[in-house]
Order: C-alpha cells, then sequence, then structure tokens
C-alpha cells in the first residue's frame, strides 16, 4: 500500500536515478553527497529540503521526494529556511555561515564549545567536508580561525585599557595560560604589555635616504618589526608610534653589528640589487598570513606571480582575496616581498608604500635579474 505522501505526491524522480530507499537512507544520515540529487518534502509541514538539512527526520510516510526544487514547489512545497534548497548550493555559502557563526560565538569561554560536529550541523554539511572547504576557501581550518578571532578580540579589549583577566574573558579565552601561550605567535609581546601600548618593550630604529624615499628600520631584541617606506621620517616615525604608543623607542646613530647588518642588507633589498633573506622578524601575524609571506618570500628576483597564482601555491585556490589582505597587512616591506605580487591582468594592484615605489622596486629588480643572467 502506498503511502500517504507518494498517493498525494507522487515522486518526481526518475527511477533510474534513484530508488526511495536509497534515497530515504541519504536523508537519515544527513547525506550531504545526496544534495545534487534530490530533496524531499515533508506532507505535514509542507517543506521541502536538502538530505543534508539538520533539522528533525519526519517519518517515512510522510515523505516524497523530488528531482528539483521547481518540482517540490509545483506539488505545493516551500523551501526551508535553514538549509535554502532554492538557492544553487554553494560551498562558501556554508562557509560563509560556518564563520559567521563562529563570529557571533568567539567570545564562548572554551574552543570545545565551536566544534566541527557543531558547526557541520549548523551549515549543514558533515564535519570533514566543512573543514576541507573552509581551509580551501579561508586558508585557516575553523579551530585556526576561531584562534584568530579571539587574538583580535583580545587585542580590541586590550586597547581599550581594560584588566587582562578582563580582556581574556570578553575574548573568549578559558584561561590565563591559553591567552599567554598565544601571545608569541599573535601579538609579538605579552598581553599585558600589549594592553600598555607596547609599555616595557624596547624598540630602537633609524632611517634612511633611498632611491625610493626615506626608509625606517625598527627592530625588538626579537627581529626586525617595522620596514617602512615613506615622504619623510616624520611619517613614518608617528606611524611607529601608533602602533606602540607606550614602547621604548630609540633611534639610535650607531647601530649594533647585528642590526646594522639588516638595515645595510635591507637598503640593498630596497636598491634592488638583491634580494633581503635571512632576517628574523617579530611581527604580529595569523597563521594564514605566515603562510602566505612565506610564499612571497619564494618568488625569484625580478619575478612576479599573481594573487591567484600565490592561492594557489599556498593550496587554497578560492582564497585569493584573503591573499591580497595579507599582502596589505605586511609591516616589513621588502623582507616580505610583497610588491612581487600583481593583478591577474597584469596590472600592479596595490601597494602598502605606494604604487610609484612598487613599479620602480620591481623595474629594479628585474634589471638586476637581467644583468646576472646576461
Amino acid at each position: 500500500m502506498q503511502s500517504l505522501a507518494r498517493a498525494i505526491f507522487p515522486t518526481r524522480m526518475k527511477s533510474s536515478e534513484l530508488d526511495d530507499s536509497t534515497a530515504w537512507e541519504s536523508v537519515l544520515r544527513r547525506d550531504p553527497s545526496a544534495d545534487a540529487r534530490f530533496l524531499y518534502g515533508v506532507t505535514t509541514t509542507g517543506i521541502y529540503c536538502r538530505p543534508s538539512c539538520p533539522s528533525r527526520r519526519p517519518k517515512r510516510d510522510n515523505v516524497a521526494f523530488f528531482s528539483s526544487a521547481e518540482a517540490a514547489e509545483r506539488a505545493g512545497f516551500r523551501a526551508c529556511q535553514r538549509c535554502r534548497p532554492d538557492r544553487a548550493k554553494e560551498p562558501n555559502h556554508a562557509v560563509e555561515r560556518a564563520r559567521d557563526y563562529i563570529d557571533a560565538h568567539v567570545s564562548d569561554l572554551s574552543d570545545e564549545r565551536i566544534t566541527l560536529e557543531l558547526l557541520g550541523e549548523h551549515v549543514g554539511l558533515s564535519p570533514y567536508h566543512l573543514q576541507r572547504k573552509f581551509k580551501e576557501t579561508l586558508g585557516l581550518s575553523p579551530a585556526q580561525y576561531t584562534r584568530a578571532r579571539k587574538s583580535e578580540r583580545l587585542k580590541e579589549e586590550l586597547k581599550r585599557g581594560g584588566t587582562v583577566s578582563r580582556a581574556t574573558y570578553e575574548a573568549g579565552y578559558g584561561s590565563s595560560s591559553r591567552v599567554y601561550d598565544d601571545a608569541g605567535s599573535q601579538l609579538g609581546m605579552t598581553p599585558a604589555t600589549y594592553r600598555r601600548g607596547g609599555a616595557g618593550a624596547s624598540i630602537h630604529y633609524l632611517t634612511a635616504s633611498t632611491s625610493l624615499g626615506t626608509l625606517l628600520v625598527a627592530a625588538t631584541d626579537r627581529g626586525i618589526c617595522a620596514v617602512t617606506l615613506g615622504d619623510d621620517e616624520a611619517h613614518l616615525e608617528m606611524a611607529l608610534e601608533r602602533e606602540y604608543p607606550a614602547a621604548s623607542r630609540t633611534r639610535v646613530q650607531e647601530p649594533s653589528s647585528d642590526f646594522g647588518r639588516w638595515v645595510n642588507e635591507i637598503v640593498a633589498a630596497v636598491e634592488g640589487d638583491r634580494a633581503a633573506g635571512g632576517i628574523p622578524v617579530d611581527i604580529q601575524a595569523s597563521a594564514f598570513q605566515w603562510k602566505v609571506w612565506r610564499e612571497l618570500q619564494k618568488i625569484p628576483l625580478g619575478e612576479t606571480r599573481s594573487y591567484t597564482e600565490v592561492a594557489q601555491a599556498i593550496g587554497s585556490p578560492k582564497a585569493v582575496r584573503a591573499v591580497a589582505s595579507a599582502c596589505a597587512r605586511n609591516k616589513v616591506a621588502v623582507l616580505i616581498p610583497c610588491h612581487r605580487v600583481i593583478g591577474q591582468g597584469g596590472s600592479l594592484g596595490g601597494y602598502r608604500w605606494g604604487v610609484d615605489r612598487k613599479k620602480r622596486l620591481l623595474a629594479k629588480e628585474r634589471a638586476t635579474s637581467e644583468e646576472r643572467t646576461s
């Protein structure tokens, strides 16, 4: 005897495409791989869904299967508001929903509260599928993205002047030990020091004249923390002060042997004479930014790559915008050669220190490379 659902709303799928028993098993498993093959409607609610929809499963007798959203709507069903079966299913859409969920819940007090299973149920993808798509799109896993967002929240809270314990709580860290573990890679110094605008940190710097304008190089005891180009010293010094207003900033006349050697190599790189390599840096960055920057350091002198090519090289072909953002956040000119990344059509694109400087720097590097190979 046919079920009531099948009697009133006969299936719209051809028998050669998928039989009802197989379709029902896919619905029970919330199988995302079946989403492209069929949809199912529930007669008691009048709603149709994707097989992977996280909504409560109906009784089998109340289910009808359809090959398309149009077929389901012709039969009188309306689209589910959770899995949106009336929209083209884009992995990026699911990733955006997962990212929005993390952003909204990032202040939860432990990383375990935002699990892959929870995110997968929220967006209608399996944990494995979501992990793969999330990293493919953003260059970070959901866990890495959560840590990065918590770090950003921590910075915001610290800059507002709150105590470290309060900022730790507001940012969503479950304990002070966890935030201090993250401090080295995310802040470049302890949270208390960052909150005080760098108070207690010692930064020494100097400026030099180059063919591309004034160069400022600054360093902590851990490595170079800023390499900037501009039209005058005052502007560059003000930019350094804005980042760490309470740090001990000392302009040096006679740099130490290491710092002096680093500056000479950076000046040579600015003049396009050679690539600057092997110089330690002490800058704040996410795991994805470091991934991009390390790839930029592999681009040979005199060559360029497009943002798309860089995204492909790091294994995140859809993260082109994120690659561009990582380039824009680079604070150490030429040490991380973001000037070697250009637009897909050959356009220069943007540059933190001016497009004209980017054009001239690339021309200098090409000339050096051609001279060496001639």
